[in-house]
């Protein structure tokens, strides 16, 4: 396989609504900021451009089929191939990972990846009808009605299994909001306290609506390319920041739609198919499994998203990663609740599983330099949304995954101070980062390693 570097990338403002443009208009505004950003103009970068890859989550929001070749169009990408993809939350890390198999695979030099979701033309209870479509209509739909019920169910049984707290969930909050409040493309940039967490809304016990992300309307874009299409780039003129960022490891891993299908695998099973090489090698940590296991816990259950560990376990093996919370600088998590941001901690392996919800409130997921309000008893470690996530910077489903990669670029270009206009967020730095998407209750899970190359 070829090397694949992820150049550049753009991202719309992320709102409730945008009514002024319709959606190829706002894909385009992530475009061209992704082009732009190479110093290469539009009509010579369309001439060099081998093909794209569209991401969106849903017909029903835009009530239209085939949405994607609109945007084609706009864009100027016809008739260079491209295709859909669609895998709920994960949507956008589908696409990149879509585009680094095009680019690696030898067929193409240059690819583009871009993602949309416009979730505001219809009312809010109707969106939320759409995304729990995303579950088995025939079993788990009629039952749970919406998603915040399903993750609801989910944490309560992390909280039966290991003793997991609201408090620390609302760290998530906090942590993730204060972030964004440095970070402009956000829609809510705003600063809480544990307690405003705990106060807001309860939706599904224990889900406050602080605990939660929210829909929004939003595109983003990220270009890449080899090393062949580096020099096509260079020689047309571009301007391509060094050092690379290069597409190191790819991950993705799967689990039944219908969570009672999910099975409870016993513990020599976990630990021969599930746990990492690093969690076998620990004496400590081998004790530490067999005691949850003596008290009843089976895995995955409803409390761990096993196609999380899979796509992990996968891209740290791709990308030679053995001790992830030691060897990545930062990692852009799939946060749509507090509670699942927990859970991926222990899923990506950064804590054992139970230890979630103490890695939460510990400080070592959080940002150096960033006055939080909150007295943390570790120092940052490996920040974990330091764009602010899902609940923070808003979830246009389409777009979101490729939001991340966007932000992971920037970390690892240096250049959040340019593209922020603050450098507050700027992990010090930062030459190795991971971005995590997630689907459904846990459906489909893809895990991306990117890396600045010395």
């Amino acid at each position: 396989m070829r090397p694949v570097y992820a150049l550049s990338g753009g991202v719309s403002k992320f709102t409730k609504a945008r009514h002024d443009k319709t959606y190829p208009a706002i894909v385009k505004e992530a475009y061209d900021y992704a082009i732009d950003d190479l110093g290469i103009d539009f009509p010579t970068f369309t001439s060099l451009v081998d093909g794209s890859v569209a991401s969106y989550f849903s017909d029903h929001f835009e009530r239209q089929l085939m949405a994607a070749i609109i945007a084609q169009d706009y864009l100027g990408l016809c008739p260079l191939p491209s295709h859909r993809v669609e895998g709920g939350g994960a949507t956008g890390g589908i696409c990149f990972q879509e585009v680094w198999k095009s680019l690696a695979s030898g067929h193409m030099d240059i690819c583009v990846a871009y993602g949309f979701e416009l979730m505001s033309h219809v009312e809010t209870w109707k969106g939320n009808e759409f995304i729990a479509l995303a579950s088995d209509v025939s079993w788990d739909y009629p039952v749970g009605g919406f998603y915040s019920g399903y993750y609801a169910m989910m944490v309560t049984r992390h909280m039966k299994e290991y003793g997991t707290t609201v408090e620390q969930m609302a760290h998530v909050s906090v942590k993730n909001h204060i972030n964004a409040y440095h970070n402009p493309y956000a829609q809510k940039r705003n600063r809480y306290s544990i307690e405003d967490v705990r106060n807001s809304p309860m939706v599904a016990w224990p889900l406050t609506r602080l605990d939660i992300c929210v829909m929004s309307d939003g595109a983003a874009a990220t270009i890449l390319a080899t090393e062949e299409g580096i020099k096509k780039l260079e020689a047309a003129g571009a301007k391509i920041p060094r050092p690379l960022v290069k597409v190191t490891g790819i991950g993705r891993g799967t689990d039944a739609m219908r969570m009672a299908d999910r099975p409870h695998v016993d513990y020599e099973t976990f630990m021969r198919d599930y746990a990492t090489d690093q969690e076998r090698g620990s004496d400590e940590t081998v004790a530490h499994y067999k005691k949850l296991w003596d008290h009843g816990t089976r895995y995955p259950g409803v409390h761990s998203f096993r196609a999380g560990r899979t796509a992990g376990n996968m891209a740290y093996k791709h990308a030679g990663i053995l001790d992830p919370i030691n060897e990545l600088d930062f990692i852009e998590l799939h946060d749509a609740y507090t509670s699942s941001e927990i859970q991926t901690y222990e899923d990506m392996g950064l804590c054992r599983y139970g230890e979630g919800g103490e890695f939460a409130a510990s400080g070592k997921a959080f940002m150096p330099g960033v006055d939080y309000g909150l007295k943390l008893k570790d120092k940052p470690q490996c920040p974990v949304n330091p764009s602010g996530g899902l609940i923070a910077c808003g979830h246009p489903v389409g777009a979101t995954g490729l939001m991340q990669a966007v932000f992971a670029i920037w970390q690892l270009q240096e250049t959040i101070e340019k593209h922020f206009g603050d450098g507050t967020l700027q992990v010090k730095d930062a030459k190795r980062g991971a971005i995590h998407s997630h689907a459904g209750t846990g459906t489909y899970v893809t895990i991306s390693i990117l890396e600045r190359e010395d």
